[in-house]
């Protein structure tokens, strides 16, 4: 193709507290959003630019689902839910050794998939492949820190 004809494509960044409003009413739309992931919080399976996560309502939240939520006013994390106590909702990336904590309402939208290692054709999280990661990954809390390192060490390498 000759060289004029050809498109070029352009990155755009824009802040969060803008973007994740505009995606929020997308999805209360009833919409699905996919959005690149940024950060290392959701390490290991999944990594900063390189993956991606396809997200829908944030209906019937449950321990273990992955969701958006505002931790404070125009802050953002994509984190699994360990805990839902009375409205209060205790999150955990699985790349972190510490939580954060929201409310209920602040819960905007649940990851159904994700997009990895560059792949077309999503890891969904009610599929067998995601439930296993997920089940093994939380209960190995209690040695994450020393996996961690260790993937931290490997993947530098």
């Amino acid at each position: 193709m000759p060289k004029d004809h050809r498109m070029s494509l352009n990155t755009v960044h824009i802040k969060n507290a803008i973007l994740f409003p505009e995606i929020v009413k997308y999805i209360h739309a009833g919409h699905t959003v996919t959005i690149p992931l940024r950060g290392t919080s959701m390490r290991p399976f999944l990594e900063d630019r390189r993956d991606k996560a396809l997200l829908a309502s944030p209906d019937a939240p449950a321990t273990g689902d992955v969701v958006l939520a505002e931790t404070a006013p125009t802050h953002y994390v994509l984190h699994r839910i360990v805990k839902i106590d009375n409205g209060e909702v205790t999150l955990l990336g699985d790349g972190n050794l510490t939580t954060e904590h929201c409310g209920i309402n602040d819960l905007k939208a649940k990851a159904v998939g994700f997009y990895r290692k560059g792949r077309a054709t999503a890891d969904y999280t009610d599929g067998m492949k995601w439930r296993i990661y997920s089940w093994w990954w939380t209960r190995l809390l209690p040695v994450r820190r020393y996996l961690l390192w260790l993937y931290r060490k490997c993947h530098h390498l």
